[in-house]
């Protein structure tokens, strides 16, 4: 992957959207479109987006019973997204219905811990265990069941790609040093995720609400 910068792109208006993204066409590597815009502008908006040019990373974190993920897969096809979200925590069936019913160019990646929560916060859902024993049991699982990579914080991508070489690896979170962290909470730059085994980088705020988006992501790419 030449530009593994996959920007978030969650806009209330699409035309704002497609405007962003031609703006940063040349300097990412593809546009990650999630709950957010996916509700708002369906599979009407995805199209519009993927006319510009760019991969489409559908981030809708399946989660339900394995026929309804599987339905569910199966009815985004037209869409051609080069990547899918799945949440780990489905259970293997779900994934391995997940990964049999996506198009064949779709890589399939189970989603293990948000990077908004903390050790605190998975306690609290009754898991027992530290966060990155969490995200390795899930990595391990997402592998089992045939999954093309999974979604985590830049604090485990070592260990996960150190367990699974050949996988595809996706880290949000990421800021720039120096930039605000927001709501995220387990976070590291681009260039050490990168350095880690990242295969994709989802930045979002720190491109799309940069006063130059282009600037923005050209200062980013220019760091890995």
């Amino acid at each position: 992957m030449t530009n593994p910068i996959y920007l978030a792109l969650d806009v209330p208006r699409l035309e704002d959207g497609v405007a962003l993204a031609k703006k940063v066409k040349g300097h990412v590597g593809g546009i990650k479109l999630g709950l957010e815009f996916f509700c708002a502008h369906g599979a009407h908006g995805v199209h519009l987006i993927a006319q510009v040019g760019l991969p489409i990373f559908l981030d809708l974190k399946f989660y339900d019973i394995p026929n309804t993920v599987a339905g569910a897969m199966q009815a985004i096809h037209v869409l051609e997204p080069s990547i899918v979200t799945v949440h780990a925590s489905g259970g293997r069936a779900m994934l391995e219905d997940a990964k049999a019913a996506a198009a064949e160019h779709t890589k399939v990646v189970g989603v293990t811990m948000l990077t908004s929560m903390d050790q605190r916060d998975l306690e609290r859902t009754g898991v027992e265990g530290s966060a990155h024993d969490h995200v390795m049991r899930l990595a391990e699982l997402s592998k089992d069941a045939g999954l093309d990579g999974i979604v985590c914080s830049g604090q485990e991508i070592k260990s996960v790609h150190d367990q699974w070489k050949d996988g595809f690896f996706v880290v949000p979170g990421l800021r720039p040093a120096g930039s605000a962290v927001g709501d995220q909470k387990r976070v590291v730059t681009p260039r050490q995720a990168r350095d880690h085994g990242a295969s994709v980088l989802v930045i979002g705020r720190p491109i799309s609400r940069a006063d130059d988006p282009a600037q923005a992501a050209r200062a980013i790419e220019a760091t890995l």
